[in-house]
Formats: structure tokens, C-alpha cells, sequence
């Protein structure tokens, strides 16, 4: 196996068995907290962001089963996009496994920090603070690394 894909899988495992670890204290702990900015409490987003997609229920999870399967397929068929972006890729899998493992035993996405100074945010888990992180990363090396030029 290359060494590009076990950068992937390995940071798609620390993205999943992070997130998963933090979920469960979260759940399982009852760890709660209330700050200035953020607080962190439970709830179970049945939709995607902002709670979108809601109504299709169960089918969602199918839906991200399907989606997780075309970006594997996709990179399988495009080996330079692992060379230069296999971690970030390998931190989006894992951490979209992680929020697919939540709708499968969860009935929901299991969300938990919310943000609430200056504003009200949507209630988010780390593994969709990974994903944003991620596609960062992807763009900052796309637009600022010479190599890819």
C-alpha cells in the first residue's frame, strides 16, 4: 500500500476514534457545560446542517452511506488527489463515518457545542469542525502550494 494511503487511513481512523470518544462522554457521561461564548449540551440532529434534509428520516443515513462511498471511489480513481490531499481527505471520511456510526446507533447525529456570543449558531460536534478544517486545508494548499501549479 503507498504511503499516501496510509496517511489517509491513518488520519481517517484518529478523525473517527477522536470524534467517537468525545460523543461518548458527551452521551454516555453527561458532560455538560455553560460558558460566556459557547455551551455545550446534547442534542440529536436528525438532518444535516442547520438540520436540512430532516424529512427524508432514515433514508439519510443511506444517502451519506452513498455519498462516503462516490468521494472513496473518486479518490481510488484519481491517486494524485491522495498524494497531495490524502490526510484531509482521510480526516473528512473518518470524520463523516463517525456522524454516519451516530445515525446508525443514535437515531441522529449526536451535536453538542453551541455557540451563542454575538449570535446563535446551529449546535455542531467536532467531526463537522474537522470536515470545515479539512476542506481548509485542501483549498490552502490548492491555492497557495506552488506544486500544484
Amino acid at each position: 500500500m503507498p504511503k499516501e494511503w496510509l496517511g489517509l487511513i491513518l488520519s481517517l481512523f484518529l478523525a473517527l476514534i477522536f470524534d467517537q470518544i468525545v460523543k461518548y462522554g458527551i452521551v454516555f457521561h453527561g458532560l455538560r457545560y455553560e460558558g460566556e461564548f459557547f455551551s455545550i449540551i446534547l442534542t440529536f440532529n436528525k438532518g444535516v446542517a442547520f438540520s436540512m434534509l430532516s424529512s427524508l428520516g432514515p433514508w439519510l443515513k443511506y444517502l451519506q452511506i452513498l455519498l462516503l462511498c462516490m468521494i472513496v471511489l473518486y479518490l481510488i480513481f484519481n491517486k494524485p488527489l491522495v498524494s497531495l490531499h490524502g490526510r484531509a481527505f482521510g480526516i473528512i471520511i473518518g470524520s463523516g463515518i463517525s456522524n454516519l456510526f451516530d445515525r446508525f446507533y443514535h437515531g441522529g447525529v449526536v451535536d453538542y457545542i453551541f455557540w451563542h456570543k454575538w449570535f446563535e449558531f446551529a449546535v455542531f460536534n467536532l467531526a463537522d469542525a474537522m470536515i470545515n478544517l479539512a476542506v481548509a486545508m485542501i483549498l490552502y494548499r490548492s491555492i497557495f502550494k506552488k506544486e500544484l501549479s
